[in-house]
């Protein structure tokens, strides 16, 4: 059994998406940013300052490579979009969405998405400062993503109205969600950025909205402890909606 916490719209499960994805509903759209394998990238001696994340000491056991996790998340889905695709096993697509950083960073200039749709490339522009810093969004995860930046894919999908990320880390796709007023659902194995996330979705539901038609804030907020119900059981929240 997995814990689950109900937040607005959003579904949030503690628990492995190998074991959790295969009991649930399709979706719309996949939005994830799964493990990286940036291996000696924790070796670093920098501290966290403007945007950045401090990284150094041992590669934990979440940062790993999930070929089994990703494959499971794009076949539930109609529609995806994998930041560091290109590392993983995925058929070869003509749309590839990128981020970037306007600024040489150590790690790389520009991060790219793969994407299981067809047309033109695209391109987010945004520097780090102005995602983490000077958005006052800062950085709570090593590898967290700006939320301007999974606003900006969430729009790219418009008729995507249920959204999943199997690697939710500190939650980033989940607020851009609730703010669009969609629904969502998270699975995160680390109980430390899972409580991050439940924060940070609850947070962004106590703020103001982009879509004026949101239906849920933060009053309807609701904890399921040690529980994952079965298809053939009445759902609620997100999870009706993937229902009906």
């Amino acid at each position: 059994m997995f814990e689950e916490v109900t937040i607005g719209e959003c579904r949030l499960i503690l628990g492995d998406c190998r074991e959790v994805l295969p009991l649930l509903p399709d979706f719309d759209l996949l939005l994830t940013d799964p493990p990286y394998e940036i291996g000696t990238a924790w070796n670093g001696d920098f501290a966290g300052k403007n945007g950045k994340a401090a990284m150094w000491g041992t590669a934990p056991e979440w940062d790993k490579l999930c070929d089994d996790g990703v494959s499971l998340g794009v076949q539930k889905a109609q529609q995806a979009v994998v930041w560091g695709g290109h590392l993983y096993a995925l058929p070869q697509r003509s749309r590839w969405l990128s981020w970037d950083k306007c600024q040489t960073f150590s790690s790389g200039d520009f991060e790219l998405a793969w994407t299981n749709g067809s047309g033109a490339t695209r391109v987010f522009r945004m520097s780090r400062i102005d995602a983490y810093q000077n958005s006052g969004e800062g950085k709570e995860h090593p590898t967290q993503k700006p939320t301007a930046l999974m606003e900006w894919c969430l729009s790219l999908h418009p008729k995507a109205a249920t959204v999943c990320d199997p690697f939710m880390g500190s939650g980033t796709t989940g607020v851009a969600c609730a703010r669009m007023g969609l629904h969502f659902t998270g699975i995160e194995r680390e109980r430390k950025y899972f409580d991050m996330a439940c924060r940070r979705i609850e947070q962004a539901y106590a703020q103001p909205r982009l879509f004026e038609d949101a239906k849920v804030g933060v009053g309807d907020t609701a904890v399921q402890g040690d529980m994952l119900l079965p298809a053939n059981v009445e759902l609620t929240g997100a999870a009706r909606h993937e229902r009906e």
